[in-house]
């Protein structure tokens, strides 16, 4: 089987053996749950609002109320998409607290009927009472088709068995702050005008989410990693803001090459916390093990 050639004098340098695996370019990347199929909920609203200019005040104002509806539907199924991507995503997760989907499920349903109302009242002849039922129906049918296509919000809780509620929401707190964090670092950074700065921030940042993950799991790691989660990620939120002001005006090279070593450093302290956490989990684990083959043992149960 063919092999990449390396060595001395090969264009990579050959991985140290005790390093951990370099990161690939695209590793940790996500697509966006709120895609193609999420934005197209926006576009039902614009033709309504065109269409309602020139029917009247009444006319026009359902009109101009659906539309209104119908984008904040769509405003929250986005939303509800990220939050269930989110979930998905973690092994420990609790439900959402507000059902996004769902509501917005209701929400287009709501919206339709209000659309639909406003072309019984606009058909309908000035001594003529304007039908409810229509309206009523496709308001119906517009929700349940909304919950088929794009489904409902998680409704239990994940992986919370035997988890202590108030550890999980001290970390709670502390990853969202950490998050908060990390988004203004995103912000900054967009300011120096450097893709690849701005892709190697990010390379960062899935790195501390990482940690984020294992504290997560395990709320016990909570207090090993509080420093990580305020200290160190408050530090570079602070440098990534100097640096961007800085290197926006000046293009300096060093403080380029500067900005890049302590990125480097933070990757590599929140890498070894998290194998550390990983590693006492694991110690953990060995623990039990021991402790139940030693019960058995003292039961009479042995292997044969």
């Amino acid at each position: 089987m063919a092999q990449r050639y390396g060595g001395k004098f090969s264009p990579e340098k050959p991985q140290d053996p005790e390093e951990p695996p370099r990161r690939g370019q695209f590793e940790g990347a996500r697509v966006d749950p709120a895609g193609a199929r999420a934005n197209v909920m926006f576009v039902p609203a614009i033709p309504l609002v065109f269409l309602s200019l020139n029917d009247g005040a009444i006319g026009m104002t359902l009109g101009l109320v659906a539309a209104g509806v119908l984008t904040a539907a769509a405003l929250l199924l986005r939303e509800g998409l990220r939050a269930e991507a989110a979930y998905r995503s973690r092994r420990v997760a609790r439900r959402p607290a507000f059902p996004r989907k769902i509501f917005a499920s209701v929400l287009t349903g709501l919206g339709v009927a209000l659309a639909a109302y406003r072309n019984e009242y606009l058909d309908a002849d000035a001594t003529a009472q304007v039908g409810l039922l229509a309206p009523l129906l496709f308001g119906i049918t517009g929700t349940a088709l909304h919950s088929v296509a794009f489904g409902l919000d998680p409704l239990k809780d994940k992986g919370m068995e035997g988890v202590d509620t108030f550890q999980q929401d001290r970390v709670a707190r502390a990853v969202g702050g950490a998050e908060t964090m990390l988004a203004e670092m995103t912000d900054a950074i967009g300011r120096a005008g450097d893709r690849r700065i701005e892709a190697r921030v990010e390379r960062f940042q899935d790195t501390a989410r990482e940690l984020f993950r294992t504290v997560e799991e395990d709320p016990r790691d909570l207090t090993g990693a509080r420093k990580y989660l305020t200290v160190y990620l408050r530090g570079a939120r602070d440098a990534t803001v100097k640096f961007a002001d800085v290197y926006s005006r000046t293009r300096d090279a060093q403080a380029l090459a500067d900005y890049s070593a302590l990125l480097d450093d933070l990757e590599q302290n929140f890498a070894a916390r998290t194998r550390k956490m990983l590693l006492d989990d694991r110690s953990d684990l060995t623990v039990e093990i021991d402790v139940l083959r030693e019960r058995l043992q003292r039961e009479g149960v042995r292997p044969e």
